[in-house]
């Protein structure tokens, strides 16, 4: 699919080698404009910094803080970007990784962040959730898209492609750790019915660590990207 944005998947190299099926790396294949560069630290990555440096790019980095700007609530304009072509930097790891490598690279911290309201919880039912309000980062893009769309700064063609693509992941999953003849890491089959609603997998506690008051905001869940509502202090 075909967008006017441009997406940036930074991916922790444990998530690149051992995530097989994550969500950013199904999103990247979905995305004819996007790209994945792995690392821990981005302040001297060269792909990552010329992207940044290039004249022609608007660089936003997806992630929270009071500064966020929502893009569901149009604040971000076409007028301010102008001809440049929007970037977005997307961090795709566990929530400590994800703090870690923003914390690692400078550059990140720099550039203006962007966040948005989710029109849906997370469909993620294979995976516990941290948080109510956690999103994979394939829903995080799509929530991402359909709040660019809606504020004139992209266009959203195939709004079900994503989605789809989730559903269908999760779906095979769910067959083959149905199927006892089949060698995998999962050993048992998944519950069926409600009891695949979503689940939370952080202790109260723990969970305050990474996000404070979260509202109705997103947030992605572990080994993903996330954003938070506006007001909010940040995490980091």
């Amino acid at each position: 699919m075909a967008t006017r944005t441009h997406f940036v998947f930074l991916m922790h190299p444990k998530e690149f080698k051992r995530e097989k099926a994550g969500t950013g790396r199904l999103t990247h294949l979905c995305l004819s404009s996007s790209e994945i560069v792995m690392g821990a630290e981005f302040s001297r990555d060269a792909r990552v910094q010329a992207l940044i440096e290039d004249s022609a790019n608007f660089p936003l980095l997806v992630y929270p803080g009071a500064e966020a700007r929502n893009l569901s609530r149009g604040e971000l304009s076409a007028n301010e970007i102008g001809p440049r072509r929007l970037v977005v930097f997307l961090l795709d790891a566990t929530w400590s990784g994800a703090r870690k490598m923003l914390r690692l690279s400078p550059n990140l911290q720099a550039l203006p962040r962007v966040m948005f309201t989710p029109q849906q919880g997370s469909r993620y039912i294979i995976k516990q959730q941290p948080q109510a309000g956690c999103l994979s980062t394939l829903e995080a893009t799509h929530e991402l898209l359909s709040a660019l769309e809606s504020s004139g700064l992209d266009s959203y063609v195939e709004p079900k492609q994503l989605l789809d693509l989730f559903a269908r992941m999760q779906d095979h999953q769910i067959r083959c750790a149905a199927d006892s003849t089949r060698a995998g890491y999962r050993h048992h089959p998944y519950k069926n019915g409600e009891s695949l609603a979503p689940r939370y997998s952080v202790p109260g506690n723990r969970r305050r660590r990474y996000i404070k008051d979260l509202g109705t905001a997103l947030v992605t869940k572990p080994t993903d990207a996330f954003t938070r509502s506006a007001g909010a202090p940040p995490t980091v």
